[in-house]
């Protein structure tokens, strides 16, 4: 099985953190190889990662990115979202040819199941393999033709690499994308959204558990992703209870002191057995999380209240951290 990521100098270890959970809960898999994307990552941390992978006698590829800019080929706003999102678009130039398929998975992720199911999975002639953001409002989903299909997170993405090459997928998003003048507030998520539409087999979010499956129960996130169908039930409270990777989506993350994420003993855990341990988490967000925690609390019997708050506040603040990066460079 082939694992790709792409990190810059500031995530390696929670990329670390990426490799040694995969490879503890997937020892069974005969195969199991990781591809790095990476932007501006020390030669020392690359030598890390890849002793961290032999000690399970798997190998690590580091792929260099060089400049995204160029990459593109013409000016992009990530709306405060880091730019190295925008790499994953470009897996079809950057992974070798004979990768003919592959898992994507953000450096944000946890893997605390097997991955079995996904090596094995017949992806049925689609492009790619995704789990449903059901909380995406329906005004962006007309806006990126998915009036009656869902929007997929393109936090893990099982990929059909040569089908992705052989019908250029990767141009046909950057096309997508570039159309819209470089600026959607999710770029490469809602690039790839509108652009593989049609052409995206729905995975149970137990492969890309976030936020979204405890903040919001069943029939809420059914509703909301309407007209187009959400998962079966059985399948989603399935993926509450034996997630198979966690993805630390939004603010809330176990690097961060006071965050409270249900499951962010799963990072610690994982984070004690690489040359990282001990790495301190980061400060100043305990006020934050305290404000947050609270509002949480205040609206959990309100979960459409809780939906038209966060949907109409989220552009606003990630407009505002737009603003404060070009201002700081």
């Amino acid at each position: 099985m082939n694992i790709f990521y792409t990190i810059d100098g500031n995530f390696c270890a929670q990329l670390a953190v990426g490799v040694v959970s995969t490879c503890e809960n997937n020892r069974d898999l005969e195969k199991l190889h990781f591809y790095v994307g990476a932007l501006n990552v020390p030669e020392e941390d690359r030598e890390k990662i890849a002793a961290l992978a032999a000690r399970y006698g798997r190998g690590v590829t580091f792929l260099e990115i060089g400049d995204l800019t160029e990459r593109i080929g013409f000016d992009f706003d990530t709306y405060g979202w880091n730019e190295i999102i925008i790499a994953r678009l470009f897996l079809g130039e950057l992974l070798p040819p004979e990768v003919d398929r592959v898992l994507y998975m953000d450096s944000d992720t946890v893997t605390c199941g097997s991955l079995r199911h996904l090596e094995e999975l017949d992806l049925k002639g689609r492009v790619l393999g995704a789990v449903i953001e059901a909380t995406m409002n329906r005004r962006r989903r007309r806006a990126l033709g998915l009036e009656k299909e869902p929007y997929v997170n393109s936090g893990v993405l099982l990929v059909d690499a040569e089908k992705w090459r052989r019908e250029r997928m990767g141009e046909k998003v950057l096309e997508f994308y570039r159309e819209r003048g470089g600026a959607l507030f999710c770029p490469d998520q809602d690039a790839i959204n509108g652009a593989v539409k049609g052409k995206v087999l729905i995975l149970s979010p137990k492969y890309n558990f976030f936020t979204q499956c405890w903040y919001y129960p069943y029939r809420v996130l059914r509703r909301l992703c309407a007209p187009a169908r959400f998962v079966p039930e059985r399948v989603f409270e399935d993926a509450c209870a034996h997630p198979a990777v966690i993805h630390y989506l939004g603010e809330v993350r176990p690097w961060r002191r006071g965050n409270g994420h249900r499951y962010e003993h799963f990072y610690h855990e994982y984070l004690a057995k690489t040359p990282y341990a001990g790495q301190p988490q980061e400060e100043n967000w305990t006020g934050y999380f305290r404000v947050y925690n609270a509002f949480l609390t205040v609206l959990r019997p309100f979960p459409y209240l809780r939906y038209w708050i966060t949907d109409t506040g989220l552009p606003l603040l990630f407009k505002l951290k737009s603003v404060m990066r070009k201002r700081h460079g």
